[in-house]
């Protein structure tokens, strides 16, 4: 939707945004460019939610995401508001986009130029260059269907679907068929499997549960590639609380919401531990199942209990910051360790949570990039494990995975570089819950499984009460920086439509 007009109205109704993440704040810019009042309410010193970032010993170290995939989806959005992103900062595209490490000598990068991918695929599977291109021809359509028809749609209804355009759509984006399946009627090399598999598992589940609708991932990856906003994935996070303060947003950061307050059919009050402040609409742009199981009265909950322990979540993770005094010239900005088998990791993920033994792993070095992350001749390390939700950590834990890493690492890269660690922070299950009030320490939202697409994800609006909604990872469209974005420009517009 392009937002040309402001109402005109001497008295606009106060909306009243719980969580400053990228969800809480579309939403939010959104309406205040319409003429509401807005106040986010956000219980972090900064907005951005998991996209916060923090400084230590020099380095400046990106919390969250760190791939900044689909910047068309960015670009859209701050066009909507006579902006650019290239009024807050600089993006640089990345070449090569990432590195597939398979084995220590046996490491795939991945070329941003796509004929050169094409000649590097062929090397490993001769016709594999043109199935590349069939595949991507379908990809391309998903990905426009997906975000220009499927991915706006609140939700609440079949009836949103059922249009002749939606529908002839609809029978060509693969959505009964599993990501895995499709992936094999192109290739068939493990390596190239592996490869065009990876993009899908942001979506938190394995390839066999997603739907091949998610090749649209592919196409994001190779065609509309991996791009990196200089200073950190955190630009964009100040780049929207900018936009939204210019659109005249209130925020109260630093602020715990404690309850919100119910009468006649209505969430009338905010409630913190400073004030209790009147809206007209209220958007839960943090956790939902603490917004609703916590929040609100029993008797308003949108799900119950027994409802929230049955949904599928996408992984956690195990996170490592680290400032290391000296230069890694193997590893690329983005490097995938993909030498394990991921078929035991997944397990230990999605069948029988438990601690992984020998798990893949991922490494930013934005350094590699970006100057400003990291004093001169220094690396700034940031190391995922992806693991089940809901895993109990303790710190022999944290550092018996951190040993585990470094030391893979320091094989890879040919030398040791553990004593010249300066500064080492971790981040876990604990800290997404202390943090972000995070479901199961959830790090990704819901998986975007079968069933947990469209109208069977957790609902945008509150079903006992008049003025209550819903935006981000735990309802539609997914998880992920673009679907957040998204999320809550969706919420947003039915607010505007349906409003009185």
């Amino acid at each position: 939707m392009l937002y040309t007009l402001k109402m005109i109205n001497s008295n606009p109704p106060h909306t009243i945004v719980i969580g400053a993440g990228f969800a809480g704040l579309s939403a939010a810019i959104t309406l205040a460019f319409e003429g509401h009042k807005v106040t986010v309410i956000e219980k972090n010193e900064q907005a951005g939610g998991r996209a916060r970032v923090f400084k230590k010993n020099g380095f400046t170290f990106d919390m969250g995401p760190s791939w900044y995939w689909m910047p068309d989806v960015m670009e859209d959005f701050f066009s909507q508001f006579g902006k650019s992103t290239e009024d807050y900062f600089e993006l640089k595209r990345l070449d090569p986009s990432y590195q597939v490490i398979y084995a220590k000598n046996d490491v795939f990068p991945v070329p941003a130029d796509y004929g050169k991918l094409q000649n590097a695929m062929e090397e490993i599977e001769q016709g594999s260059a043109s199935r590349l291109d069939s595949f991507l021809a379908e990809a391309e359509y998903k990905y426009e269907v997906g975000i220009n028809e499927f991915v706006h749609k609140p939700g609440l209804s079949l009836s949103e679907f059922m249009s002749v355009k939606v529908l002839k759509a609809a029978a060509k984006l693969d959505l009964l068929q599993s990501f895995a399946k499709h992936i094999r009627r192109y290739f068939s090399s493990p390596k190239l499997l592996r490869l065009l598999e990876f993009p899908v598992l942001f979506l938190g589940a394995v390839p066999k549960k997603i739907p091949a609708l998610y090749s649209m991932m592919n196409y994001a990856d190779i065609k509309l590639g991996t791009w990196y906003p200089i200073g950190g994935f955190g630009k964009l996070a100040e780049a929207m609380h900018a936009l939204a303060i210019e659109q005249g947003v209130e925020f109260k950061l630093g602020t715990a919401v404690k309850a919100i307050e119910v009468s006649d059919k209505k969430a009338d009050f905010v409630v913190t531990d400073n004030e209790r402040i009147a809206a007209d609409f209220i958007i839960g742009a943090g956790d939902y199942h603490h917004i609703d199981q916590h929040l609100l009265p029993k008797s308003f909950r949108n799900y119950s209990e027994s409802y929230w322990e049955k949904r599928v979540m996408a992984p956690s993770c195990l996170l490592y910051y680290v400032g290391v005094n000296k230069k890694l010239p193997r590893l690329l900005h983005h490097n995938l360790f993909f030498e394990n088998d991921f078929e035991q990791h997944a397990k230990a993920i999605y069948e029988k949570p438990a601690w992984p033994e020998n798990p893949l792993y991922y490494v930013c070095c934005p350094s590699k990039t970006d100057a400003t992350v990291a004093p001169e001749g220094m690396e700034n390390l940031f190391l995922l494990i992806p693991v089940a939700p809901g895993l109990k950590d303790t710190e022999e834990v944290r550092e018996r995975y951190f040993d585990e890493l470094i030391g893979r690492l320091e094989d890879f890269c040919g030398e040791k570089f553990k004593e010249n660690i300066i500064t080492k922070t971790t981040y876990a299950y604990t800290d997404f819950v202390k943090d972000y009030n995070a479901f199961k320490g959830n790090a990704y939202g819901l998986a975007n499984t079968l069933g947990q697409t469209a109208i069977l994800k957790p609902s945008i609006k509150n079903k006992k009460l008049q003025n209550m909604y819903y935006t981000g990872q735990l309802t539609v469209p997914g998880p992920g920086v673009p679907p957040a974005i998204i999320s809550g420009q969706v919420v947003a517009d039915y607010i505007l439509k349906h409003q009185k």
